[in-house]
């Protein structure tokens, strides 16, 4: 079998860092199999993370240089991760940092220009993953369940709990996703004005007690209603959520019990009525929230070693670089409502 070796770029919307995980990718007669070969994590900087967490108010300068910035820093981490793994990738498949996703109005903006990172790293590189699929009139989201289909299909369900929770599931032989809920990003901005990066373990969740009145109108908002596909993006918790957390004088302790029990309930009430349920992203290490989703279900909660937690959509995001590069299909349209399957990724090629 040929293999091919990839690296994956992974900023999401929790704004925790860059991830990178290095892999090999093998296909003998139509099944993909995987190697983790290098991971690690890269805090963003105070002022970077502040760059990336305000560029929706940002002139259009402004948005030109953090497109430029972030390009360069991934471009550095790149070849810091392969002068240290001493393993030069075939690829890099990069996600880039999301700024703007509206498919509704047509439009998805991720920051990190590919054509610098394969100029300044020498290496062929995949990027801007969403736009080919707003196109045919996609969500752009999620992308990663044409993994869990060809990589993780042992499992009933793939359940990722990064700033943004979503699913992915079979059903009746077609691969199913969509965003469920916010899940770590307002969780991280409540333990923040505690002076915390996040709530480890949801112990400051945990010391507090749910608000009825908080819990009920959170359960409320009209985007639990929607039939998938359907997606979130930060513009939903600064505009919708954070308004109405906001508009409550309760304790942060409160609030964020409150938020625990509300997108545990909004999890649990899209999960099957039995199986096994694979739980990935960072949420995976909030215990609180881990014994929430318990109580309320009989599915068998799976949390994976450390590296599958952590860098699985990095993992998999080398992997849709993988497709794209032997023009496979890597977005599919039963996920993300678009016309038709796609083959999504600019693909700037280097010579050597």
């Amino acid at each position: 079998m040929e293999y091919s070796i990839g690296l994956g770029l992974m900023s999401g919307t929790s704004l925790d860092g860059l991830d990178i995980a290095i892999c090999q990718f093998e296909e003998n007669e139509g099944k993909y199999y995987h190697k983790v070969l290098y991971t690690k994590e890269i805090p963003y900087s105070d002022t970077f993370k502040n760059r990336l967490l305000y560029a929706s108010k940002m002139s259009g300068l402004e948005l030109v240089r953090l497109d430029h910035d972030f390009a360069q820093f991934c471009s550095e981490q790149v070849l810091k991760a392969i002068a240290e793994s001493k393993i030069k990738p075939h690829f890099i498949a990069s996600h880039g940092h999301t700024i703007f996703h509206d498919p509704q109005y047509g439009y998805t903006t991720q920051m990190g220009n590919g054509g610098l990172i394969a100029g300044k790293t020498g290496i062929t590189t995949v990027s801007d993953f969403r736009t080919t699929d707003v196109g045919l009139g996609g969500e752009g989201a999620p992308l990663v369940p044409i993994g869990d289909q060809l990589l993780f299909s042992d499992y009933d369900a793939c359940l990722n709990l990064g700033g943004i929770a979503n699913i992915s599931y079979l059903k009746e032989n077609q691969r199913v996703a969509y965003d469920i809920s916010l899940c770590n990003i307002p969780f991280n901005h409540y333990a923040n004005q505690k002076g915390l990066k996040y709530d480890q373990n949801g112990e400051l969740a945990r010391l507090g007690e749910v608000d009825a009145d908080l819990l009920k109108r959170l359960d409320a908002l009209p985007f639990y209603k929607q039939d998938g596909p359907k997606s979130l993006g930060r513009a939903f918790f600064e505009e919708v959520f954070l308004p109405l957390t906001d508009s409550f004088s309760i304790s942060i302790q409160d609030k964020l019990a409150t938020i625990v029990e509300h997108i545990s309930k909004q999890i649990i009430s899209q999960f099957p009525a039995s199986g096994t349920i694979l739980i990935t992203g960072g949420g995976a290490f909030n215990s609180y929230l881990i014994e929430k989703l318990n109580q309320k279900t009989e599915c068998q909660l799976v949390i994976p070693d450390q590296q599958t937690i952590q860098y699985k959509e990095a993992i998999l995001f080398a992997f849709l670089g993988y497709l794209r590069l032997h023009q496979k299909i890597n977005t599919l349209s039963a996920v993300t409502g678009a016309q038709e399957d796609s083959i999504g990724g600019a693909v700037y090629i280097m010579k050597s």
